[in-house]
């Protein structure tokens, strides 16, 4: 008897979509949490206005970005 291999189910291929977005969500978080950290000193700031102002941003965006790419059409 011969086996046939295993096919991907589409269900696999929708979760890695999902948890790459995840990632880039919480990667970009904290690439903005260290480039306000260094950028707070640079200009000057008193309180760490940076550290605060760039994630907010770059969660804003993040959101945006993942309502975009799971609103598509599947073509």
């Amino acid at each position: 008897m011969v086996s046939n291999p295993p096919t991907k189910k589409p269900t696999d291929e929708y979760w890695m979509k999902y948890m790459g977005l995840g990632a880039q969500f919480f990667g970009s978080i904290i690439i903005a949490l260290g480039i306000g950290w260094k950028l707070d000193p640079l200009a000057g700031f008193t309180s760490p206005v940076l550290i605060w102002i760039l994630p907010l941003l770059a969660v804003v965006f993040n959101l945006v970005k993942i309502i975009v790419e799971t609103n598509k059409k599947n073509k």
